[in-house]
This record gives structure tokens, sequence and C-alpha cells, in this order.
């Protein structure tokens, strides 16, 4: 995943999570809350039972050591007689003051905290006696106030009858409180010794009205002869008591429910608002469709699961020709009119669960697209294509889609892992091979290929490379001559540029030369060779040789330039070459710009003695109107004249006029891309001034054109 993406994700699920999180604290917090207020309740309640209870005992213990009687000992003690006996350390009964329910063969009955006495318990304490003393029923878990699940409903029958005695061992969930009594640690409740018939009972007269929940244990204390006395206590609850720790509890649980419900509703309220926003945040402003960062979210992080590696897919580039001319002819708002128009229609053909569009920027469309086989998808961007032309009746418009195909498996059969596929590369990838469609006219399709990426990382490295190659001379400059077709006289020479790079080799300027031009860096070359040409005439010259004018390349970029000509002349004048032998050749192509800047241009560069000369004519469609602006010096014909359809009688005719016309206008003219000696025939017999080709020479070093210069005759590099 992109970093783009991480940020637009991190922006999407901020709020959400941190609503998500307050609410669980809150939980939490509330819980814990819930949880104490049921603990220290729980606590005050056993503990005051507990301690009196325990406290009771003990004096009944110190009574009877001290010899007080059963009747005494009620009247201190203040209440009902207690039921209480002493054995000895032989298990001897010494005393009683009731029934003792504590049988002399126990069965004691383990328990884990929360869990049900289950039949089998049930029958050990059943068989312990020899005889049924509890009717029992095994109920689902009831937990009762101690925190203990007993599971027993006692029989109202069997209230009475003789009950056993269980020591009930829990595990570190129930709570264990020690307190200290007569310098005796005592830990609760290890030493409580429960009765299984708990008892439920009303007693206005002795509790004084009020309903309480009895529990009754066993409390043992040791004697000081080393007995032990048994008493029998009760937890005492009064349901006053318990009703005000329900109504806490329920009090805090009916506010944690109300909390719960305001932090749902206000998460819920998030939640709309951030997909609102959402919304509005991947929705494209000018087509109210999708928009771009939806794309390479989406896309994405659908192209990156696993299930759809075996499908194939396409990402396109989409892009609608000569939208900006539209928008001039008629308007802005206009023209993203019909881009909402486009946008619905894409939209519309396409299949929603595997299939994706949004407007990209201005003119430009991304689609993601399912394909089984390349001619199914090609009919059907054929197919959208012709759909969209026909999208406004009253206009005819074209598109141009570039094609990025994601195959679900490579040539060898290997399925490919998008796991980190980047939508931003892959829909570059489509836009490199629709601006091979750059000067394509009507409706198009590229695909990209290895050959486009190899061609991109050759673009970067001649950019790479292109000044050092500049500093360190790396360019060479190679003549081509040009021949009297009547004599084969040498009358002038191109200079052309070759570049023997230290890292690449020896370049042809179709290389580099169109790379240049688009990168501006082809100012820099016209300075490089008007300089180096006019370094060699000079040196020729002061050789004695017999020099002609070599025409040199200005490129078109230049003629925003306002002094081009005092930069010309000053270059010139640098290396002390006679303006005379400096040919500024024009291409067509240049006329099309500011005429009114060339036409002063032109002035100025003839007015300081330079020829200039119109490159490639008859290569375009406005070269008469050129001609009657421009005071040009020579006319260099198009080699495309003399090749393929242009070739015969017509292109004949067409170049026998060209060269009249130049005569007429005092023009020279030149020929270019002559190979066959027919055609130097034919253009000697038309009166054309200069010859350039194979048919005579071949570009050729410096030091090669010097021979040229010193023979001076047509045998020279004659095309085999």
């Amino acid at each position: 995943m992109t970093k783009k993406e991480q940020r637009i994700r991190k922006i999407k699920r901020t709020r959400f999570w941190g609503g998500f999180a307050v609410l669980l604290v809150v939980t939490v917090i509330e819980c814990v809350i819930l949880y104490l207020a049921f603990e220290i309740g729980l606590e005050m309640v056993l503990k005051e039972n507990y301690v009196n209870e325990y406290e009771r005992i003990g004096t009944i213990a110190n009574c009877y050591q001290n010899g007080i009687s059963d009747e005494d000992m009620e009247r201190i003690l203040g209440e009902e007689k207690r039921i209480y006996f002493v054995k000895n350390q032989k298990g001897e009964l010494l005393h009683s003051t009731g029934k003792d329910t504590m049988a002399e063969e126990q069965a004691q009955i383990i328990l884990d905290a929360f869990v049900e006495i289950d039949e089998e318990a049930v029958n050990e304490i059943k068989n312990a006696k020899g005889k049924v003393l509890l009717e029992t029923e095994i109920k689902e878990n009831e937990e009762d106030d101690t925190g203990l699940d007993l599971e027993m409903n006692v029989d109202e029958e069997l209230y009475n009858v003789q009950t056993v005695y269980m020591r009930i061992h829990v595990d570190k969930e129930v709570p264990v409180f020690k307190y200290q009594h007569d310098g005796v640690e005592i830990d609760f409740p290890a030493l409580v010794k429960w009765i299984s018939d708990t008892r439920f009972f009303e007693d206005e007269e002795y509790y004084k009205g009020n309903k309480l929940l009895e529990l009754p244990f066993w409390i043992e204390r040791d004697l000081e002869d080393g007995s032990i006395l048994y008493g029998k206590g009760f937890y005492r609850v009064r349901y006053a008591d318990m009703a005000m720790m329900v109504g806490l509890m329920g009090v805090i649980g009916v506010l944690l429910v109300f909390t719960f419900l305001i932090l749902i509703f206000s998460m819920i309220s998030v939640i709309r608002r951030q997909r609102k926003a959402t919304a509005v945040f991947f929705m494209d402003e000018v087509t109210g469709g999708k928009n771009w960062l939806w794309f390479l979210l989406k896309v994405g992080q659908f192209l990156r699961r696993r299930r759809n590696d075996k499908y194939n897919f396409a990402i396109v580039d989409l892009v609608f020709v000569n939208y900006r001319n539209f928008c001039m002819c008629h308007s802005v708002a206009e023209g993203e009119e019909l881009l909402t128009k486009l946008d619905i229609q894409i939209r519309h053909l396409l299949n929603k669960r595997k299939e994706a569009c949004a407007h990209y920027a201005s003119d430009h469309f991304a689609l993601l697209l399912y394909y089984q086989s390349e001619e199914e998808l090609k009919a059907r961007l054929e197919d959208l294509m012709a759909k969209l032309e026909q999208v406004d009746a009253e206009h005819n418009f074209s598109f141009h889609l570039g094609v990025n195909m994601l195959p679900a498996r490579l040539e060898n059969g290997r399925t490919v892992r998008r796991k980190r596929i980047d939508i931003d590369e892959q829909y570059n990838n489509a836009s490199t091979a629709c601006m091979t469609l750059t000067d394509t006219e009507g409706s198009a399709i590229a695909y990209f290929d290895a050959k486009l990426i190899e061609e991109q990382k050759w673009l970067d490295q001649v950019q790479e490379a292109q000044k050092g190659a500049l500093e360190n001379e790396e360019f060479v400059v190679y003549y081509q001559p040009k021949c009297n077709p009547v004599t084969g006289k040498l009358t002038g020479a191109e200079a052309l540029i070759r570049w023997n790079s230290s890292k690449y080799g020896f370049l042809s300027p179709g290389r580099f030369i169109p790379i240049f031009e688009k990168n501006g860096f082809i100012t820099e070359i016209d300075h490089y060779m008007i300089t180096h040409v006019a370094r060699d005439q000079k040196r020729w010259m002061d050789a004695g040789m017999n020099c002609v004018p070599v025409s040199v390349n200005v490129s078109r970029a230049h003629f925003i330039e306002h002094d081009l000509a005092e930069q010309i002349r000053n270059m010139v004048d640098a290396e002390g070459a006679p303006h005379n032998l400096i040919e500024l050749e024009l291409t067509e192509s240049a006329f099309f710009d500011d005429k009114k800047a060339i036409i002063h241009t032109i002035g100025k560069l003839k007015e300081y003695g330079f020829t200039v000369s119109m490159d490639d004519f008859g290569s375009g469609y406005s070269s008469l109107n050129s001609l009657k602006d421009m005071p040009l010096d020579v006319l260099k014909l198009d080699a495309e004249f003399f090749r393929g359809e242009n070739a015969g009688e017509r292109g004949e005719i067409v170049v026998k006029e060209a060269i009249r016309l130049a005569k007429a206008l005092h023009m020279k003219t030149v020929a270019e891309g002559i190979e066959a000696r027919e055609q130097v025939s034919f253009l000697a017999d038309q009166g054309c001034d200069m010859i350039q080709g194979y048919v005579f020479a071949h570009p050729m070093p410096g030091n090669d054109y010097e021979d040229a210069m010193k023979k001076g005759v047509q045998s020279i590099d004659k095309k085999e």
C-alpha cells in the first residue's frame, strides 16, 4: 500500500475508532464501579453478620467455661436460647442445649465456587446417614446472596429434620475476609460450616417486623480444657438491606445502560457524519461521480484481494480529445456538463461488481475493466469509444485510450500476485501508452508493453546524461555535402549531429534529438552546433581550403528569444568565421509560431550577412503563404517528394513547379534525400541548384569532409 493510500485510510478511520475507544473505556469503568459496589455491599453484610455471630458464640464459650447455666446465659445474651454442644478431644459429647445436627459420620462435599451439586453429590449426602434425609431437586444455576451455588431446593416439610454437616471449600473467586479475635486470625469462610436447610421465614415478634433471609452455620471455638464448643449461628440479612443493595446496583446499572446507549447513538451519529464526509471527499466536483482518490483507494484494495488474483484486469486512461477546444468554442460550463454525461455513460457500461470508473483530471478518466481475452477487451474498448462518440448528437467526438493490461497469469503459467500493486504506477503506464497517440487524429487505442518501458528508461537516461555530454563535448559534427546536379561540384554542406557517448556508444540523431526537442535541451544543441561549425570553418579557411557555406538547423524553440539574431552573430564572431559561410535552416513548422517575431529575426540575420533557408518545404500545409511573407534565401525540398507515393508523374509536377516558384522569388533550391541517378537528371533538367543525398555522399566526420573539400568533385563517396 502506498503512503497516499495509507493517509486516506487513516482519515477514514480516525473518528470512528476514537468513539469506539471512548465507549469501551467508559463501559469498562462503569462495570468496575458496579462490581465494586456489589463487592463492598456484600462484604459489609457478611462481615457484620459473621463478626456478631462469632462474638456471640465466643460469649457462650466464656460463659460455659465460667460455669454459667444455660438459663443465665440466655439472660446475658438477651435472646432466645442458642443451640450449642461441647465435645472433648475424643469426640464424646459433654454438653448440649439442642439438637445436634452435626452427625458423627460426616459427609464432606468439596465444592468449587459457582458449580452445581449434582445427583452423585446428593446421593453421597443421603448414603452418609443410611436414610433419605432430604428431598432435593437439581435446578439451573441460581446464585444466592453468599456468592455460592448450592442448588438445593429443600422440601418445606423437611425443614426441621436432622441436617447434614458439609464443609465447603471454595476457590479464590469467593471473597475471603480475615478477622482478628482474641489474638487469633480467622479466615472466612474456611471455618464456616454451612447447614443445608437454608430457611426463609418471617418472625415479626423476634425480628421486629423485618423480613429476613436466614442462613444457619456452625462455628467452633476451642476451650481452655482442650474441648471444642460448637455453636449454631445465623447469617441474617434484612430484606430492606437487600432492597437497598439491589436498588443501588439497579441505579448504577441504569446509568451504565443509559451511558452506553448515549455513546452508541453518538457513535452512530459520528459514523453517519463520517460517511457523508467520505462521500463528499470521494466525489468529483466536476462530474458528481467518483474522483481519483476514490479510484486509488478502492481499486487498490480490490486488486490486492487474493480471490481476485485469478481474474484479468486492465487499467485504462481514457482521454477526451480536443476537450479544451470544445470549452473554448462553447464554455467551460458546457464542457463540464459534457464530462458529466461521459461519466454517466461510462458507469452505465461497467460491471459494478468488478469494474470502476473515476474522473482523473480535466479530460482524463481512469477505468478498471475486467476481461477474459485480449480480443474481447479490444472489442469492448472499441464499442465503448463508439458509444461515447455519440454521447452528444450535435457533435462528433474522439477519444484516445491507453491500456495497461494486468493478466492473471504470466506467459509461463504462473499466477500473478497483486499484493503490492501500485495503482499510481499502473495508471501512469496506461497514460504513457496514451501519450503515443498524441499526433493521432480520431479515436484510437494504444497498449502499454515492455517496449514503452524501455523507451521511458531511455528517455530518463538521455536526460540524465545530456548536460555532461555537452560539457565533455561528446557531440560530434558530421557534414553531408551538397553538390551541383550537373557538374557534381561541391557547393555546400549541412551540419548534422551525432553523439559519441562514453556510456552508450555512438548514437544517431533519431535516438536523442526528439527527446531534446521535447525537453528544451535542443536550444543548447543549436548553440553547440553553430559554435563548432563556425570554429571548423575558421580553421579550414585559415588552412587555405575552398570553404563552402554550411547550413545549421535552428530549432523553433529559439524564436521565443527576441535577440536570437544577435546571439547567433556573437557566437560566430567569437570563433572568427565569416557570416556568409554560415547558413541557418529553419524548419517549416517554425513558421506556424509568432510570424512577426520570425520575420523580424530573419530580417536581422540577413542584415548581419547570414543566409536563411526553409527546411522540409512541402511537409506542412502553409508553405506557400510562408514564402509570400518570409524573406528567405534558400528553399529546401522535403525528401518525401522523391519517395513512395510522392514519386512519379504527379510528384514530378509538384517539384517542377516548386523549383519554378523559388526561382521566381529569387531563391535557390536544394533537393534532399536523393538516392537515384534518375532523380539527379530530373532535378538538373528543372534547374535545381543543389543535390543532397546518398547519391553523392553520406554524412561524414570533419576529417573526411576536409578530403571532400579538397577533391570538390562528384566522384566522392558515391552510392554503390
